[in-house]
C-alpha cells in the first residue's frame, strides 16, 4: 500500500517544438497539462513544481532551477531541496494521461522485492514506455538516493545545467514498471496535442474525462456513479419529459450536498437521492400510462 510521498513536477521547459508557448498551460480536454499531471499526484504530502508560477487547480510549492531553463537535472536539484518525504514521485508536466494508479505502482515498486530476501531495495522505479524505453521523468525515487546522485553528477561535471537526464539513473539500483501505454504519452508537438485531444473524446473516454474536468473546474472531489445518474436521467426523460432529465439530476446533486453537510457521505447521499428521484419518475410514468389507458 502506498505510504507518504512527495512529488516534484518539472514545468520549466522551453517548448521549442510548440513554438515557445507555455506548454504546461496548453489545454487538453479543457484542462491545462500541468493540472492534469497534478491530478495524478494529488495524494502527495507536498508537491513542488519547478518552473514559473502559474494558476493551478490545487495548491503547490514553487521553485526555479538555476539558471532558469537549465534542463531537467538542474530542475530536479531545485525540486529535491524542497521535499522531505523518504520517497518522491518525479513527473514531467506534459503527460495528459497520467493517473494516480501509475504513480502508486511506481511508488509501491520501490518497496517490493523480487530478488533474494537480503537484496537491497530499489532506489528508483522507472516507467517503461510502449517502445521499451526508460522514462526517468515518470519515476519514483528514494529521496536520499536522488540527492546523492545529483551531487555526484555535479561534482563530476562541475555543473548540472544542460546535462542529459540519462546520466541520472545509471548507478541507481533500478526496478522497472510497465504501465498502460498512454501513461507515458507526452506532448512535445502540436501533433501530439491534437492526438491527445482526439483520444479523450473517444466514446469510451469522454464521460470520465468530462466529469473530471467539471470537478476540477468547480473545485470539488467526489466519486461519481455515472451509471446511477444516467439511469436517473433516462427515467426522468422517458417518464416525465426530456427537459426533466438535467433538472432532476441537478436537484439530486443539491439534495445530496445538503445530506452530506449533515454528516452522510457524499456517494451514499447521491445514491439515496437518485433512488428517490428515480422511484418518483417511475410512479409519474405509471400514472401517465394509467390515465392514457383509462
Amino acid at each position: 500500500m502506498t505510504t507518504a510521498y512527495d512529488a516534484i513536477v518539472l514545468a520549466g521547459g522551453a517548448a521549442r517544438r510548440l513554438g515557445g508557448v507555455d506548454k504546461p498551460q496548453v489545454r487538453v480536454g479543457g484542462r491545462a497539462l500541468l493540472d492534469r499531471v497534478l491530478g495524478g499526484c494529488r495524494e502527495a504530502a507536498r508537491t513542488v513544481v519547478v518552473g514559473d508560477r502559474r494558476q493551478t487547480v490545487r495548491p503547490v510549492e514553487w521553485t526555479r532551477e538555476e539558471p532558469p531553463g537549465g534542463g531537467p537535472l538542474a530542475a530536479l536539484d531545485a525540486g529535491v531541496r524542497r521535499v522531505t518525504a523518504e520517497r518522491v514521485l518525479v513527473l514531467a508536466a506534459d503527460l495528459p494521461f497520467l493517473d494516480e494508479t501509475t504513480g502508486r505502482r511506481l511508488l509501491d515498486s520501490l518497496t517490493e522485492t523480487s530478488g533474494p530476501p537480503d537484496a537491497p531495495p530499489a532506489e528508483v522505479a522507472l516507467l517503461v514506455d510502449g517502445e521499451g524505453r526508460d522514462q526517468p521523468l515518470v519515476a519514483a525515487y528514494r529521496t536520499e538516493a536522488l540527492r546523492r546522485e545529483l551531487s555526484l553528477i555535479a561534482a563530476e561535471h562541475g555543473i548540472l545545467s544542460g546535462l542529459p537526464v540519462r546520466l541520472l539513473t545509471g548507478r541507481l539500483r533500478t526496478t522497472r514498471v510497465t504501465a498502460e501505454p498512454l501513461a507515458s504519452f507526452d506532448c512535445d508537438t502540436w501533433e501530439d496535442i491534437a492526438t491527445a485531444r482526439a483520444r479523450i473524446r473517444e466514446h469510451g473516454n469522454v464521460l470520465d474525462e468530462w466529469i473530471t474536468a467539471v470537478k476540477n473546474e468547480l473545485g470539488i472531489e467526489i466519486d461519481v456513479d455515472t451509471g446511477v445518474l444516467l439511469d436517473l436521467a433516462r427515467d426522468a426523460a422517458h417518464g416525465v419529459a426530456r427537459p426533466a432529465a438535467p433538472l432532476t439530476t441537478f436537484l439530486v446533486g443539491y439534495a445530496a450536498a445538503q445530506a452530506a453537510a449533515g454528516g452522510e457521505t457524499a456517494p451514499e447521499a447521491v445514491a439515496e437521492a437518485a433512488r428517490k428521484a428515480a422511484a418518483l419518475a417511475n410512479r409519474w410514468a405509471a400514472e401517465t400510462e394509467q390515465g392514457t389507458a383509462g
